[in-house]
């Protein structure tokens, strides 16, 4: 396989490419699922193949192959090189690849406990200690949605520039949507997911099965003891998922250079951000917003992009002022800088395009209780059922799931359903103190067309919002 790899690069080149690139791509999984108690369905993934991109005058050009032969390969290439051709006709602007070092590499996350020499008979296991331990509540709910996923993604990746990374990365998520029915009123738990790089033993360390059981006693004391939150000026907490879901859709989003150069309008948005904000500032001093796709056992690792760039953490907020973007090769030489390893591509047959892998809200230096000792009014919300942003990623709001009142600096009875809308700048110019906490939620970012969901983290600590309107 790496001989037909580096056959693909050769053959490009010979063809007229001033730059070509090949990577190959074999992913091996497993897929369970529980509902209610019964197991709904196994499925086992298998793919295997190989992306080409190449780069001729300008024009840019793609294809792939799951069939690995050399005369598969070679019409693949040729493929690729025809698209180059005909897109460098109808360009108003060549595009071109920034110059990065390049290095020959081989890394893997290994396990502790290897997923592939358990049955799906031991992993379905994992789902039902979380319908047990739910069940053992004695709190009504009646619809519980589980599900458990393996998988090991092997590249080799080649570039004509010196690259030579390959990777074994192995993945394992579980999820659960829960739905507590108590006097005539429901509150959910929707799609709670927790994955990581690694192996079972992640799993045993987190322990999905307890956090179900904190979650459906959490919205049944919601529905006998919630009310409504207070309305107007008060002061906000935002848990870490909250403050992840925002740095994620406010920061992470707009971010990405391909939205803030126009390449994703017609698909998934635009960005309120422009190339000349660099060095404004957009936050409080105390807001720095991180993009780390090294962070060990995280669900967004690598330590390599897709186009062979060595990875490391992006500061897109730094004290406040916007610092850097995320960006490819292909927007690094626009902006006249490094690519910072941005591109990913979810499989063989998808081209990498900018991306984020774990974003988070950077700790500060205070305790919760710290956080919330001098509020006289506000509105803890831990975490959220429901979230808005527009195609800008300006305007947004997020719905609380589960919330508290504050009041006279301490923790009070739940509220239902807090929502806060707010501006991006509003948003992170309205933080006056962050947490020391740090913890991460997973998530699966959709983007592109064709659509292509990457893992992802996303987190930070608590933090403290001054003066925000809340609705309800």
């Amino acid at each position: 396989m790496h001989e037909l790899v580096e056959f693909a690069v050769e053959k490009a080149q010979e063809l007229g490419a001033k730059y070509a690139e090949a990577r190959l791509e074999e992913r091996k999984g497993i897929q369970i699922a529980m509902k209610n108690g019964i197991p709904e369905g196994l499925g086992i993934e298998t793919d295997k193949g190989i992306g080409i991109r190449v780069l001729i005058n300008g024009g840019l050009g793609f294809a792939s192959t799951n069939v690995l032969t050399k005369e598969s390969v070679f019409k693949a290439v040729e493929r690729a090189v025809k698209l180059a051709k005909a897109s460098s006709k109808v360009r108003n602007k060549p595009i071109e690849f920034s110059e990065e070092m390049f290095h020959e590499v081989y890394y893997e996350v290994k396990m502790k406990k290897d997923f592939r020499d358990y049955s799906a008979e031991e992993k379905m296991e994992y789902l039902k200690l979380i319908e047990e331990n739910v069940l053992s509540s004695g709190i009504n709910v009646p619809m519980r949605f589980l599900m458990y996923r393996d998988w090991i993604t092997r590249k080799y990746f080649v570039n004509n520039e010196g690259a030579k990374v390959e990777s074994v990365i192995p993945r394992v998520v579980t999820a659960y949507n829960l739905v507590v029915f108590e006097e005539g009123q429901i509150e959910q738990a929707p799609f709670v997911s927790y994955g990581f790089t690694g192996g079972l033993e992640k799993i045993e360390e987190i322990k999905p099965w307890e956090k179900a059981l904190e979650d459906v006693r959490v919205l049944q004391k919601l529905i006998k003891e919630g009310q409504k939150p207070p309305e107007g000026h008060v002061d906000v907490v935002i848990g870490p998922e909250v403050a992840g879901i925002a740095v994620h859709e406010s920061v992470g989003h707009p971010y990405e250079a391909d939205r803030i150069m126009g390449r994703e309008a017609a698909q998934a948005g635009e960005s309120f951000i422009k190339p000349e904000m660099l060095g404004e500032r957009i936050g409080s001093e105390v807001v720095t917003v991180v993009e780390d796709p090294t962070i060990p056992n995280s669900y967004g690792f690598y330590l390599y992009d897709d186009e062979g760039v060595k990875a490391r953490p992006r500061y897109l907020i730094k004290d406040g002022i916007i610092n850097e973007f995320l960006i490819n090769r292909e927007y690094a030489y626009y902006l006249g800088i490094h690519s910072n390893a941005s591109a990913r591509a979810i499989n063989y047959d998808r081209e990498p395009i900018v991306r984020m892998a774990n974003t988070y809200l950077a700790p500060g230096d205070y305790t919760f209780e710290e956080l919330i000792e001098d509020i006289k009014l506000g509105v803890y919300i831990r975490n959220f059922n429901e979230w808005n942003i527009d195609d800008r990623r300006y305007q947004q709001r997020y719905i609380g799931r589960e919330a508290y009142l504050i009041e006279n600096g301490e923790i009070k009875h739940p509220v239902k359903r807090p929502i806060l809308e707010i501006t991006t700048p509003g948003l992170w110019k309205s933080v006056d103190a962050v947490g020391k906490d740090l913890d991460f939620y997973t998530g699966n970012c959709g983007k592109g067309e064709p659509m292509q969901g990457v893992p992802v983290w996303m987190g930070g600590p608590h933090a403290r919002l001054r003066d925000i309107v809340l609705r309800r």
